[in-house]
């Protein structure tokens, strides 16, 4: 190896797991690492977006601006980074648009100027997560004045409306109708069980399954149909949204794949997520477009040594911020060890294995999920534990979790290194 040796380590995203990595591999990863052969790590985050959009808070942001400011859920990423020496870290502003496995290196498009630049790395982590396919409910391929300017839009609209329709049974939908619902109709009575008495505005939201919530037990999402009557929701069933089609006076034509067409004054769609992965080679993906991942030591096997998926990208998960709270570990440990491996190795073997055993990712395979549903109530299970209603107001439902967010942006999320201890094979 060269007398100095720049190594980088190249992190593509900027959400939860992508800033979350970054702050790991900042606090515990690049302290020990060995430089006695010359080397010199640089430790370079990639995002689209200068600012941090904690998208679990959506549902209740398009409801209400009162209830949910932007204040809560739209971070700056920079400040919380100005902690660690800019001679080892580096934030670029802009998106990947090419992946060259081969050259190991990654073309970034700026988001200010649009020009592209070829980032070699040493190590990789792909953290690019999913998008939504409204604005209301994810940053798109830029910055987050699009998705601001979407929600307030949105708030306007909601203002004047009579008929909302929400295409979508997960949880994003059912979470985005409740609220609606509730800020719109009015809170029901505590003892209230059906639809409300001076009902205002006509809310639909729409399932192509034949339950709404379709990771939770039917038990739970009967009891989530109940709470949404309580503020005007009505339930469609075996009902996908097969097109939509704007007028001239800004209502919405919802052709339903039972053949039903209805115009509402707002159409709001939250039917699944599309992963970020368009400048992942095609031979890296499944059939669904995410990056296929050995499913254990979460490494992207095919793309060459030190490279990782992390998060939603990932085919290893069902998604979701809890898991992250498993794999980022897993990813930080084995990026550690296969780190120190080529640094034990010399520096001249690109693909030096680490010793002994990695840590493995173990999947949560259990019914886990929150659901609020208006101010007040939810349904929800954790690890297969039915939770009543108050717990899930308790937990998510007062303030969508956003108290979270402010810990991930400035790394004290992760200000304590994960303990592991390799088991004897």
């Amino acid at each position: 190896m060269s007398s100095t040796k720049e190594l980088n380590i190249v992190v593509l995203g900027a959400s939860w797991a992508g800033l979350g990595a970054t702050h790991y591999i900042m606090k515990h990863v690049l302290p020990t690492l060995p430089t006695r052969n010359g080397e010199k790590y640089h430790v370079y985050l990639v995002s689209p977006s200068s600012d941090f959009f904690f998208r679990v808070a959506s549902p209740r942001a398009v409801a209400s601006s009162q209830l949910m400011p932007h204040s809560k859920f739209f971070f700056p990423i920079e400040p919380g980074l100005k902690q660690y020496d800019s001679s080892k870290l580096t934030f670029l502003i802009g998106a990947a648009t090419a992946w060259d496995t081969t050259a190991r290196t990654i073309t970034v498009k700026s988001s200010a100027d649009g020009q592209e630049q070829s980032l070699p790395y040493h190590a990789l982590i792909v953290a690019t997560g999913t998008r939504a396919p409204s604005p209301l409910f994810s940053l798109q391929h830029g910055g987050s004045e699009e998705t601001k300017n979407a929600l307030k839009a949105a708030e306007e609209r909601l203002k004047t409306a009579k008929s909302v329709f929400v295409g979508g049974g997960g949880p994003v939908g059912v979470e985005t109708a409740g609220e609606i619902g509730e800020a719109l109709n009015g809170s029901p009575g505590w003892f209230a069980s059906g639809p409300p008495k001076n009902q205002k505005v006509v809310i639909t939201v729409s399932t192509d399954k034949a339950k709404i919530l379709p990771v939770l037990r039917p038990a739970l999402a009967e009891k989530a149909e109940r709470f949404l009557a309580r503020v005007g929701v009505t339930v469609k069933k075996n009902a996908r949204v097969e097109s939509t089609e704007v007028n001239k006076d800004g209502t919405t034509n919802v052709t339903l794949s039972t053949g039903e067409v209805l115009t509402v004054d707002v159409y709001i769609p939250a039917t699944g997520v599309t992963p970020n992965t368009e400048f992942v080679p095609k031979n890296l993906l499944n059939e669904r477009g995410y990056i296929q991942t050995n499913s254990t030591t979460l490494r992207v096997d095919e793309a060459g040594p030190r490279v990782f998926a992390l998060g939603d990208v990932g085919n290893y998960t069902r998604g979701g911020i809890m898991d992250l709270d498993s794999s980022t570990p897993v990813v930080m440990t084995n990026l550690s060890r296969d780190l120190h491996a080529f640094a034990e190795a010399g520096g001249e073997k690109l693909d030096a294995k680490p010793k002994g055993p990695d840590r493995e990712y173990k999947p949560n395979l259990k019914e886990t999920q929150l659901v609020p549903i208006g101010q007040s109530k939810g349904v929800g299970s954790i690890f297969g534990w039915k939770l009543p209603s108050i717990f899930v107001w308790l937990i998510k439902g007062r303030e969508y979790f956003t108290n979270m967010g402010p810990p991930l942006v400035d790394g004290s999320k992760w200000k304590k290194e994960s303990s592991w201890k390799a088991k004897e094979v």
